[in-house]
């Protein structure tokens, strides 16, 4: 009787409100249970996030994106395809996107391309960073996908095996510039941009996936090396990634807990007015809060009030042998109305605007048309071939 008056509660929170759905959460399988179109519907729900395992082929991405949107039109499909070894989609006609770190080269002349020094070089790179970003969102988006978390603009300090040839370059300048030209290959195709991870996850070795990585230096050394990137595209970026980092001379609390990163430094300072997005809740780097382990729906709080618009929470719906279905995710979803109702958080207008704004802009063209599509055509050519 408890749960049912605090489901009628929240129902009738939402009846009067604004729909704040800050949660993009994940889905077993190729096409939808039960279970998942119950949270689908939830009013928390924002989106959903697919991985490989939610991929077979071209029709039946499709058809499960349409699944979706059958649901809530207003929900977000995203996934991580950055190219290189984070992409999901790999096969049936998907183009599969070189590293970024090769356009860094590119634009350095490196490698197969050392011997070139007319500086032609530079102009190639970013001609070929905006073929290869409308390469990835169109064939998203030609399938029902929204959005990608993508670029990285993470410095190769030479430092980082979880970023490595994830970055585009050392410099940040170069990274400015790339990741720009790549932003606007998603922006001719429709699709939104993210970012990530804020203010820099290249310095440090630690992996966040595994552990809780510290960044020693100084607020000052950060703002004039890894942020610059995101000082200088602040009218670019439509969302934010933070990083699972804590960097202690600036704040005792990972950027994505941290009213000091999120709201002084990217909102103030940086006038940053896109959505910022959390990085998945369940990794070892995110829960650790001054000391503690938090729950989910305790971590989604605390990112919530520091100045989070919406919350990852990945690979909770996974179906584990002997059972019929995860109910994690369910219980993340109760905690977190709870934690609502007992006021420990907000529902918030501008959060929900901004989670708005990333779903796609305009049609998309369907596989078909995109396959006659002279512009994809060229972008494909210059995608895979460096000396274009």
């Amino acid at each position: 009787m408890k749960n049912i008056s605090k489901s009628l509660a929240l129902k009738r929170r939402f009846k009067d409100a604004f729909v704040h759905s800050p949660i993009l959460l994940d889905i077993n399988g190729l096409e939808l249970t039960r279970e998942d179109r119950r949270r689908l519907l939830h009013p928390l729900t924002g989106g959903v996030i697919l991985f490989a395992r939610n991929w077979h082929n071209k029709k039946q991405l499709s058809t499960l994106c349409l699944e979706i949107k059958s649901l809530r039109e207003e929900l977000l499909i995203c996934v991580d395809h950055e190219g290189g070894r984070v992409q999901r989609f790999k096969t049936d006609g998907f183009t599969h996107l070189p590293p970024m770190l090769t356009l860094g080269e590119q634009w350095s002349a490196k490698g197969a391309l050392a011997n070139r020094n007319d500086g032609w070089s530079v102009l190639e790179a970013t001609n070929r960073a905006t073929a290869m970003g409308f390469v990835m969102a169109s064939e998203l988006r030609a399938c029902g996908v929204d959005f990608s978390f993508a670029p990285v603009l993470d410095l190769d300090h030479g430092r980082s095996d979880v970023i490595f040839d994830r970055a585009f370059h050392r410099d940040p300048r170069v990274v400015s510039m790339l990741s720009k030209s790549f932003m606007e290959g998603m922006f001719q195709a429709g699709m939104a941009n993210c970012a990530k991870h804020f203010p820099g996850h290249g310095f440090v070795q630690a992996d966040s996936h595994t552990e809780l990585p510290f960044d020693h230096r100084s607020l000052n050394e950060i703002m004039n090396d890894d942020v610059l990137p995101y000082k200088a595209l602040s009218s670019t970026v439509m969302s934010i990634m933070p990083a699972h980092v804590i960097y202690p001379q600036v704040d005792s609390r990972q950027t994505g807990f941290s009213k000091v990163w999120l709201q002084q430094v990217l909102r103030e300072q940086l006038g940053f007015a896109g959505a910022i997005i959390s990085d998945d809740l369940s990794m070892q780097g995110a829960r650790e809060l001054d000391g503690k382990i938090l729950s989910y729906a305790k971590a989604a709080a605390q990112a919530l009030n520091a100045g989070c618009d919406l919350l990852l929470l990945c690979n909770q719906s996974v179906i584990k042998t002997g059972q019929t279905h995860s109910d994690i995710l369910d219980v993340f979803l109760q905690e977190l109305g709870e934690s609502l109702l007992e006021g420990e958080w907000t529902l918030s207008e501008k959060s929900e605007y901004r989670r708005r704004a990333l779903l796609g802009h305009g049609p998309a063209m369907t596989w078909s048309d995109l396959m006659r599509d002279p512009r994809y055509q060229n972008a494909i050519a210059h995608t895979l071939n460096a000396s274009l």
